[in-house]
């Protein structure tokens, strides 16, 4: 790590991060909201098109958290860290037969989170409670990771952390960079982040574009780069196993699969996600996004390989999070390291924003509306939603300052764990409403105390427990990742208990949508609704 401040680095930084903050400013008068609301404060008057929801989910999908964590993985333990790209590719299958869906249903009844349509689907609000704080608490953790990899950067210029034994000093760069955020986003709401997402994503693509070539070349060519560190992963950890392996072994395969197929089931059940989905301005904007998303896969593939690259390149850190800004900070020319950190630094202020946004709407929406004032106004629910979200970055800058990082990681993969268990609530109930509420809320109740059980029975050299997200599964054997035994526990407890409810003639609940809500592009009035056949499910409406 240099010694002292890298003035040239942290000039560029500082400029990058002066011009986004205006531009964060300045997006409250971009397509300025025509009413005090949800809609316009959280979800940017759900007026976004093609290109601007394409950067505002992926400035809010592929996060400095990401930048960081993924090759960081790689640098750690090999190619197992690779699960991150066949996930995301999986995802946009996925949700391609599903958020159209849902986004027409919401843009009918003005639905603004998940819980919004899952009370209105169900006639729940134990279900909705129960997906709004799966949610929040899913998300908290996630938004204290996007200022850790502000930390990093801060730290590699040699602006943080540190010796400095003064608190305030060392942390000082970290708070002027979270009352930033806290200020623009309390001020323009969806809009900040949708306008910094374009400087963002553009940055990362020029820093990954010349990082696959120009790193490769000082160090002597990809050949030697899998040779060096195949070498260094072959070598023994602290257990007395290696370390790791350039592709995962027979054991570990099992792992692998269960851990990227999960998360891509978890990836769009996460708030920040749905809300950059719901605020597009129609149902062809997110079809369209789901073919061009994978672009973002192609770049994480290639910044994924910068975690062989910094064992190559011989970097040694003690946090591993730290190891892809070290090797910035080693191989570029200190002005272009500046434009690297810059874009790991915007691109922790981006999903920030985003995600304390989402879990501001859910509490407003879904405890604050339901449970305390239900007659709250439009005007009120956007002021409630605003104090909330700076309340929320708040918890997340205490975390960060007063919690060890690897905790903060550790329940990050627990929030993954925990935010699958609403995918049959949500998910399922796009399509049929034949799962009972109650069983629903039963089966996400098992899917949440099993994860969280078997999420803390985990160890890694670091922490005793909350270690990691993957165990062994029970009846098989397989090592396998714990969300996604936790969610069929969940599916099976849900449909036995709701063939005892049927059979007990337990009341249904009262669904306000309707067939045709769920397939009418209202938000382009020259697309012809697809109605579909009545099902045996509509006959609950």
């Amino acid at each position: 790590m240099t010694d002292g401040v890298n003035g040239i680095a942290l000039g560029v930084f500082i400029f990058f991060f002066v011009a986004v903050t205006a531009m964060g400013f300045l997006a409250a008068r971009w397509r300025r909201a025509e009413s005090e609301s949800l809609d316009e404060w959280g979800l940017g008057g759900r007026s976004f098109g093609t290109w601007v929801t394409w950067f505002l989910l992926g400035g809010d999908l592929y996060t400095a958290y990401t930048f960081v964590a993924v090759p960081a993985a790689i640098y750690a333990a090999g190619a197992s860290g690779f699960f991150a790209v066949p996930y995301t590719i999986l995802v946009y299958p996925l949700i391609f037969t599903f958020l159209p869906r849902l986004w027409s249903v919401s843009h009918k009844h003005g639905y603004v989170t998940t819980s919004d349509f899952v009370r209105g689907r169900f006639g729940s609000k134990s279900l909705s409670l129960a997906v709004a704080v799966t949610g929040i608490l899913a998300t908290m953790p996630y938004i204290a990771l996007q200022l850790v990899g502000i930390q990093a950067v801060l730290d590699v210029m040699g602006v943080g952390g540190g010796d400095n034994t003064n608190w305030f000093i060392k942390d000082l760069p970290l708070l002027i960079a979270f009352a930033v955020l806290a200020a623009y986003t309390y001020s323009s709401g969806l809009r900040a982040p949708a306008l910094i997402a374009f400087v963002k994503d553009g940055l990362i693509y020029l820093v990954i574009a010349v990082a696959i070539i120009y790193i490769p070349i000082k160090l002597g060519g990809f050949d030697d780069i899998f040779a060096k560190a195949g070498h260094a992963l072959s070598q023994k950890g602290p257990t007395g196993a290696p370390r790791g392996a350039l592709a995962p072994g027979e054991a570990g395969q099992w792992g692998y699969a269960t851990l990227a197929l999960g998360s891509a089931l978890a990836l769009f059940m996460y708030p920040h996600s749905i809300t950059a989905t719901l605020s597009s301005r129609s149902r062809n904007v997110i079809r369209r996004n789901t073919t061009i998303l994978p672009l973002y896969s192609l770049m994480l593939g290639l910044l994924a390989l910068l975690g062989f690259m910094a064992i190559a390149a011989g970097v040694k850190v003690d946090n591993g999070q730290l190891a892809i800004p070290q090797l910035f900070e080693n191989m570029f020319p200190d002005w272009f390291t500046g434009v690297a950190f810059a874009a790991i630094g915007i691109g922790a202020l981006v999903p920030a924003a985003i995600m304390s946004i989402a879990a501001a709407n859910l509490f407003t929406r879904n405890i604050y509306k339901d449970f305390i004032k239900p007659n709250a106004t439009p005007a009120q629910e956007m002021k409630v939603s605003k104090i909330v979200s700076l309340l929320v970055k708040v918890g997340a800058l205490v975390f960060v300052l007063g919690m060890d990082k690897t905790v903060a990681i550790n329940l990050q993969l627990l929030g993954g764990i925990w935010i699958l268990q609403t995918m049959p609530a949500l998910v399922g109930g796009l399509f049929t409403r034949w799962c009972h509420r109650w069983a629903l809320l039963a089966g996400w109740a098992v899917g949440m105390v099993y994860g969280t059980a078997a999420a803390y029975g985990v160890a890694s050299p670091t922490q005793a427990h909350f270690g990691g997200s993957s165990k062994e599964i029970p009846g098989i054997g397989e090592i396998g990742y714990i969300g996604l035994t936790a969610f069929v526990m969940n599916v099976v407890v849900t449909v036995v208990l709701t063939f005892v409810l049927r059979a007990f003639k337990a009341p249904e609940g009262i669904d306000e949508t309707a067939s045709s809500d769920y397939t009418v592009d209202a938000g382009d009035p020259g697309v012809k609704a697809e109605l579909p056949p009545a099902t045996a499910a509509d006959a609950v409406h």
